[in-house]
Formats: structure tokens, C-alpha cells, sequence
């Protein structure tokens, strides 16, 4: 299975409450680009390397918490996630799912139109599924 089929058949799915995610990519931890929806913005190696060294205490709950998650040209307040594993935040009533596998970043970006979990469920899922056949 290639990585774009990845993003449009498990990341732009139906969402269990309806709709989609606005957005979604699989990058690689050197930011190199695997698979991307057609609106999906822009990430700077810059935003990437600064992502990957917040999955990493002291950076998780110190300087990502204080400056912000940046996703092309988005700054999203961080509200959650799980240390070393997924990152969450959120840009007025939209926001962001960041789940970190051994090899890339499964990112999932929702609109006002949808409930975080929802988001949170599918981002997190390819997520696991990758990280169980050691991706």
C-alpha cells in the first residue's frame, strides 16, 4: 500500500460524527514529506525539527506549552497529548493531532466543524497501527 493511500483512505475518511479532517500528511522525522492531502499547508523543516525536539522532555511540557504548536502557517495552543506519543492543540474551535511513530508524524488537522476526538481517534489509530508493524 503506498503512503498517499494512507492519508485518503484512513486519514480523510468519515469521521465517526460525520465529515472529515480538513487536512492531514505523514511526514518523515527529517521532514521529507511521505504522503500529503491536496490541502494539507506547507511545513518548514524549521516546524519540523522543532516538532520532532517537542516529543522530548524537557520540550514537551516546558517550550511547546509556552510557544506554541506551528503547522505551516498556523499557531495552535497546545491542550494535550501524551509525552513522546501525540501531541494536541487547538486554533480557535479547530485544531491539530499529532501522533509520533518510530519513523514519521501522522498529522491530522480539523476544522470548527468537528469534535477533537474525533480526530484525536483517527490521527491516533493510523498512529498505532504503523508503530505495531514497526513503522
Amino acid at each position: 500500500m503506498s503512503w498517499q493511500t494512507y492519508v485518503d483512505d484512513h486519514l480523510m475518511c468519515a469521521l465517526p460524527n460525520g465529515g472529515q479532517l480538513a487536512a492531514a500528511a505523514i511526514l518523515g522525522h527529517d521532514g521529507g514529506v511521505w504522503a500529503q492531502s491536496d490541502s494539507f499547508p506547507d511545513i518548514t523543516g524549521e516546524q519540523v525539527t522543532n516538532l520532532m525536539s517537542a516529543f522530548s522532555p524537557p520540550n514537551y511540557d516546558g517550550t511547546l506549552a509556552q510557544k506554541g504548536l506551528f503547522l505551516g502557517g498556523n499557531k495552535y495552543l497546545v491542550v494535550a497529548g501524551d509525552q513522546g506519543e501525540v501531541i494536541r492543540g487547538k486554533k480557535g474551535s479547530g485544531g491539530a493531532t499529532v501522533k509520533k511513530t518510530s519513523s514519521a508524524l501522522v498529522i491530522g488537522l480539523y476544522s470548527d466543524a468537528h469534535q477533537a476526538g474525533d480526530a484525536n481517534v483517527v490521527v491516533e489509530q493510523l498512529g498505532d497501527y504503523l508503530i505495531g508493524q514497526g513503522m
